[in-house]
This record gives C-alpha cells, sequence and structure tokens, in this order.
C-alpha cells in the first residue's frame, strides 16, 4: 500500500490524513502539537464553513459536530453611513445551512480519530531537513502547514498575487452572551458589517469547547482607526477595544453586545498576512519534491470567509486525484495539475476577495444597495459564499449587475 505523509494538522491536511486512511492507504501526519494541546491552546481562527463545504466533510463522515453547532441559515450586510447609522440592512437566505465549529474542537477531536483509527500521528514540527529525508521514504509528501519555514519552499507567483502587504489588520474575540439580531431573532445569520473605509466587522455563530457562542472579528484597514490591536496581549483589554470600536462605528451590533464575556483565556487572535498565491511544488535540497496544501498554496485574506471552505475544498480535489492516480508515480507533473485542478476552483475565491480588499466601484455599491429592496438579490449574494464563482455572473462589470437588477425590478 502506498506511504504518504502530510505535514499539518488543520482542515485540509486531516481532512486528506482521514480521507486516505478510509480508503486503505498508509497515512503518517505529522503536527506540531497534540491533540490536547491544540484543544487547550489559543484560537486559530474564524471559520464559517458554507454547504459544499460542510458536505465534504459529510462525504468522508467526519460531520461530527454538526448536531450541536449553530445551524445559519442567512447571511446579512449592513453598511455604515458617516454617522454611523446603518444605511443599507438586509440579510439573504443560504439554500443550505452553514456552520462554524471552533478549529480547537475539531482539529482535536479529528486527530483523536486518526489516531483512533490506526494512523501515525507523529508529534514533531517539520523543518526542510526533515522533508528532504521523507520524501526519498514516502510515495508522496503533502505540505498544509501555512506558516513558518515550509512555506518559504513554494515560491510566491506574482502573476496571481497582486498585493505584497497585508491589507486588513486582523483581530478576533469568541464571546459568550450575544444577543439575537432582533431584526431576525428566529434564525442565525452571519452578519458583514461594511464600515466604508475603515473596515469590516462580522459577527458569526460559532460552537466552542464550551458551548454556543459567537465570534467578534473586526477587519482594519492598515494604519486605520481599527489598527489597535499589535501588541495588545491582555485578552480583556483585547475584548475591550474590540467593543469599543463597535459603538463608535457598529453600534447596531454593540446594542447586542453589551453583557458579552470572553469564552475563555485564549479565545482572542490578532494578525495580518498578505493574501498570496504560490506555485505548488516545492523543491527540496536533495532533488525531491513535495505539494503545498491549501492556504501554503493559496492564502487569501479572511474577508470573504473562504479559508475554511477553501481548504476543505482543496483537500476533497486532492483526495480524488491521488486515489484516481492509482500506482503511478507522484511526479511533478502530476503535482502540477492536482493543483491546477484545485486552481480552477479557487480562482474565483481569489478574484473575489481580493475585489472585496478595495473599495467597492459604483456598480457594486448599486447592488449591495438594491439587496435591501430585492430579496432575490441579497438572496443570490449570500449563497455567493457557497459558490463564489456565480459572481461572475453578477458581480465583477457594471454591464452584468445593471442588467441583473434591471431583470429583477422588471
Amino acid at each position: 500500500m502506498r506511504k504518504i505523509l502530510v505535514v499539518g494538522a488543520g482542515q485540509a491536511g486531516l481532512q486528506i490524513a482521514l480521507g486516505l486512511q478510509s480508503q486503505g492507504y498508509e497515512v503518517t501526519l505529522m503536527s506540531n502539537r497534540t491533540a490536547d494541546e491544540v484543544r487547550s491552546g489559543r484560537v486559530m481562527s474564524t471559520q464559517c464553513m458554507f454547504h459544499t463545504a460542510l458536505q465534504h466533510e459529510r462525504d468522508l463522515q467526519l460531520n461530527f459536530w454538526e448536531s450541536q453547532a449553530p445551524k445559519i441559515e442567512g447571511l446579512g450586510v449592513s453598511v455604515a453611513g458617516p454617522d454611523s447609522s446603518r444605511v443599507v440592512d438586509w440579510v439573504g437566505k443560504l439554500d443550505g445551512f452553514a456552520q462554524s465549529v471552533d478549529q480547537r474542537v475539531k482539529m482535536a477531536g479529528w486527530m483523536e480519530t486518526f489516531a483512533q483509527r490506526g494512523g501515525q500521528l507523529v508529534i514533531h514540527g517539520a523543518a526542510v531537513s526533515d522533508l528532504d529525508y521523507f520524501s526519498r521514504t514516502y510515495d508522496l509528501v503533502l505540505v498544509s502547514a501555512g506558516k513558518g519555514e515550509l512555506v518559504s519552499m513554494f515560491e510566491r507567483d506574482a502573476s496571481r498575487s497582486p498585493y505584497d502587504a497585508p491589507q486588513r489588520a486582523l483581530a478576533v474575540a469568541y464571546v459568550h452572551g450575544m444577543g439575537v439580531r432582533p431584526e431576525h431573532p428566529e434564525f442565525d445569520a452571519v452578519r458583514c458589517n461594511l464600515v466604508p473605509g475603515v473596515g469590516e466587522l462580522f459577527v458569526m455563530p460559532t460552537l466552542t469547547t464550551s458551548g454556543r457562542a459567537d465570534i467578534l472579528f473586526w477587519e482594519g484597514v492598515p494604519g486605520g482607526p481599527l489598527d489597535v490591536f499589535k501588541g495588545v496581549k491582555d485578552p480583556s483589554e483585547h475584548l475591550s477595544l474590540t467593543l469599543e470600536l463597535m459603538e463608535k462605528y457598529t453600534p447596531w451590533e454593540y446594542a447586542r453586545a453589551t453583557k458579552v464575556e470572553l469564552t475563555d483565556a485564549g479565545g482572542t487572535l490578532a494578525g495580518r498576512y498578505a493574501p498570496t498565491v504560490r506555485n505548488p511544488i516545492g523543491r527540496l535540497p536533495g532533488g525531491g519534491a513535495v505539494l503545498g496544501v491549501a492556504d501554503v498554496v493559496v492564502a487569501n485574506d479572511p474577508i470573504t470567509g473562504q479559508g475554511s471552505n477553501s481548504a476543505s475544498k482543496c483537500a476533497a480535489a486532492y483526495l480524488s486525484s491521488i486515489v484516481s492516480h492509482g500506482d503511478k508515480p507522484f511526479d511533478e507533473e502530476w503535482m502540477q495539475s492536482t493543483f491546477d485542478r484545485y486552481w480552477e476552483t479557487a480562482q474565483h475565491v481569489t478574484k473575489w476577495t481580493n475585489a472585496m480588499l478595495s473599495p467597492p466601484p459604483e456598480h457594486v455599491l448599486n447592488l449591495i444597495g438594491a439587496a435591501g429592496q430585492l430579496q432575490p438579490a441579497a438572496d443570490r449574494f449570500a449563497n455567493g459564499f457557497n459558490d463564489p464563482a456565480d459572481f461572475e455572473n453578477f458581480f465583477y462589470e457594471p454591464e452584468k449587475t445593471n442588467a441583473y437588477l434591471t431583470g429583477l425590478a422588471g
């Protein structure tokens, strides 16, 4: 049986490892932390996974928390005016529900499942020199650890990476005690609050280590009034800053956050990174090659909430390519074609995400505004988070946007 090494125990690495394991492959998984260390550590991300990504988990019977996590039935957009009033406010209904499970819960649970099913779980940080050795002892090495030394093996693809610096300063707080959105108390929704020229606040229901919670996630334009979290180490100070900014810029969200408290001492996160697409093949000093996975090779800004979704879709595409390849060698030609197959999906995510990082052109402002009066437009925009390829049909070009809105209004 073919031997495969997966380096990195995130969404994509674990999904691939568990998927290959279920197909009878001999899989080794390397993680720099134990399951207990992940579970008791700091939050690693925000995540809201939409229908297609969730279905990939269901297909592998890995949807362990589906009955516990909040079912997110809508996606809402609010736009703040200069006086912090809401000039736009609507919610679109999703065709299939979305869910968010704290990665501390999911990754720890999946790691334990992998080990219980007989997988070789190695707790050790991997360096390039390690991979040089492993590339000679495994049929295929997949690198899904999206930070640190290993990423430097994969060259930046300048033609697909328009930004060379971070476009947002990111600040996350997991909280208990968030009130319901009074506009739709009967169902949960992710709320996207746009503050033009300043940044964005996302509020999403989640399942964390202590049960139901909400994520408060600020994305601030670097150097702007939201870019104040660098160096803040104290979790309570982080939450206080989060709430102060909500009171000033999104008072309608602050109104339901007056009684919140952090879920735990590890419930905050801040940072920034430059959105980057990299070449998928990492070449090792000894002549071997490894294949990059998910955000190792396509790292988008989280403004469109696609990170976990893209990781799930990448894992599904790679898993299919590996299994269908049979006993043939996993050479560089196969590696490139495997990535190209994933890029057919990922390119739409990258294009949309990069567009959302820029000030919206007039026709996009018209679309967002019109969705407040035209429910089908709100619903279609919301479902674009599940299938970003659809934005090609009505989002980027003024002519297509105008024709779409005219058809709805007519």
